[in-house]
């Protein structure tokens, strides 16, 4: 089974992105990620056994940890291949990432690298399916529409790969502030 570990951003920020994204199929052809708005925890990986030790780390942070904002100030991109919106994660949000990768690194199957781990570069994605031919012309055209929203790190979901395309498996949220 395939899984992938995100934080789904919710309320103004996400919808924005999930617009958008729309908007970039619409007029360019330009697909994006099948899950909502989210900036990735743990990128896709495979396990087929038994996954309660992966819930309940989830879990324990969850229950031990509130809540917390972050930012989403404009646009950034990787190469010529993905364009998304930049997150800036406060130190107390920061702070609650690194946790949950130090617990779930302890997990057998799961492995981080460096584009996943600790120092990734936190992102929102809006389009990242084979755009380099058309990459300037995403990059001018998004960068006309202003992009600030204050957000909450407020849950962590696990999502599964069925049916070609990612259901929610499951939804933790952090303890409210």
């Amino acid at each position: 089974m395939r899984y992938v570990i995100v934080s789904v951003v919710k309320g103004k920020g996400g919808d924005f992105n999930n617009n958008l994204r729309k908007d970039l199929f619409n007029n360019f052809k330009a697909k994006s990620s099948k899950l909502p708005a989210h900036f990735t925890i743990k990128s896709p990986f495979e396990y087929d056994g038994n996954i309660s030790d992966l819930e309940n780390v989830i879990k324990n942070i969850c229950s031990n940890e509130s809540s917390t904002n972050y930012i989403i100030d404009g646009y950034d991109h990787f190469d010529d291949r993905v364009i998304y919106m930049k997150v800036i994660m406060s130190s107390k949000a920061k702070e609650v990432h690194d946790k949950l990768i130090e617990e779930l690194n302890k997990l057998p199957y799961i492995d981080f690298s460096e584009t996943d781990g600790k120092d990734k570069i936190f992102h929102v994605t809006l389009s990242s399916k084979r755009i380099q031919t058309i990459f300037n012309s995403l990059w001018e055209y998004v960068n006309k529409i202003p992009c600030y929203f204050n957000c909450s790190f407020d849950n962590i979901c696990i999502y599964k790969w069925e049916d070609n395309t990612w259901k929610l498996h499951k939804e933790f949220l952090l303890k409210s502030k």
